[in-house]
């Protein structure tokens, strides 16, 4: 198999290692397999891919959507390196709240696999980012919306204080105000 599944802390949250085969002219990688992630319990079908580009000291999230436009999410760096996280904020779970952390790089190719009813965001800790995710539903512009970064019931070690962030992501509501 071409991936190495990690359960994390949160129930649906996974991070996917690709088999990675370098040579002399430089690498080659499956970064989605349907079959392998279904076998793993994560979904196969997704309907919507999204690429960005940041450069170090950029924020961007903590971003959902809501209802039946919540999306799962498959993230990768392509390019540098970044802090990814993602917080579990659906309702009646046991980890509602609670977030995790991942470093994901152009050199350590892994993934971070969020279910629907997580908010996600980045922080690129490099002069230069890419980002691109695979999404389950597509994007909704009713149905978006946010948590502020630096939410203190959340406390997410960041590791930056004072970062760049985009307009929305400077006004989104605290967890305990948002909705869902």
């Amino acid at each position: 198999m071409p991936f190495e599944f990690e359960k994390t802390k949160l129930e649906g949250a996974v991070i996917v290692k690709p088999r990675v085969f370098p040579d002399n002219r430089g690498f080659a990688m499956e970064s989605f397999k349907k079959s392998d992630f279904v076998k793993a319990g994560l979904p196969g079908d997704f309907v919507q891919d999204n690429h960005s580009q940041s450069t170090k000291g950029v924020l961007r999230g903590l971003h959902y959507q809501r209802g039946a436009a919540a999306q799962g999410k498959l993230v990768r760096c392509s390019v540098g390196a970044i802090l990814d996280v993602g917080v579990d904020i659906r309702k009646g779970s046991a980890t509602f709240g609670q977030w995790i952390t991942v470093e994901l790089s152009a050199a350590n190719a892994r993934q971070l696999y969020l279910p629907a009813g997580f908010a996600h965001g980045f922080f690129g800790l490099t002069e230069v980012v890419e980002v691109q995710y695979k999404c389950t539903v597509e994007y909704s512009p009713k149905d978006e919306a946010g948590i502020r970064w630096d939410d203190p019931q959340l406390a997410i070690d960041w590791g930056v204080k004072d970062p760049v962030l985009s307009s929305k992501d400077q006004v989104w509501p605290l967890l305990k105000d948002a909705q869902f």
